[in-house]
């Protein structure tokens, strides 16, 4: 309301005699014209948005992986994949007493999933397996991770770009606050709501 008010239109250049929920806008040509205008205007524009996201998904997902795993076995960087210098984990662990009985997170490398999905949510999800593996997270982390992973899906990376489709750039920092702490509730709330879940389930 206080950014749009609730009477005019909130691009004001917008002719007021057109709806666009009763009306649409036909292209010239036969069928098969307006439908190769179509396919192309659509993939230019899926083109340009992948674009203006990929900067972010790149940049948040590499420093995650940089920033969460620690070199080698042996203790040395080989250059392989994964490698990096484990300072997400330290954090963790210096954190654990708070994600712990909130997010109930078992060991601090669980940390990266969440901060992965600021990215893509996709790659977040690539690292769950490996996590699994090695026995790093549960049942609960699975619920946590689901519920921020659909709530934030790499918000950081595509809101700039959709509140610049929007015109409204000026927006985007209280776009993502609202967001982080949408991401934030859904992952507590699922904490409790599993527990409460196991419990009911164990009395049973």
């Amino acid at each position: 309301k206080k950014e749009y008010g609730t009477d005019e239109y909130v691009f004001p250049n917008m002719n007021a005699s057109y709806d666009m929920l009763k009306d649409r806008k036909i292209r010239d040509g036969n069928a098969f014209q307006r439908f190769l205008e179509a396919l192309l205007d659509g993939g230019k524009n899926g083109v340009q948005l992948a674009i203006s996201i990929i900067p972010g998904v790149v940049i948040i997902c590499t420093l995650v992986m940089m920033l969460t795993n620690g070199p080698s076995e042996a203790g040395t960087y080989t250059g392989a994949a994964y490698e990096g210098i484990g300072a997400l984990t330290w954090i963790g662990g210096k954190l654990k007493f708070i994600l712990s009985p909130i997010f109930g997170f078992s060991s601090p490398e669980a940390l990266a999933f969440p901060l992965t999905s600021l990215g893509s949510v996709g790659a977040a999800l690539g690292l769950v397996p490996k996590m699994l593996s090695k026995g790093l997270i549960g049942k609960t982390e699975i619920a946590v991770f689901t519920a921020m992973g659909m709530c934030w899906s790499g918000y950081l990376s595509t809101h700039v770009a959709m509140m610049d489709a929007l015109d409204m750039r000026k927006l985007t920092s209280k776009a993502i606050i609202s967001h982080t702490i949408g991401g934030l509730g859904g992952g507590i709330a699922a904490r409790f709501i599993y527990l409460i879940y196991s419990w009911i389930v164990a009395v049973l």
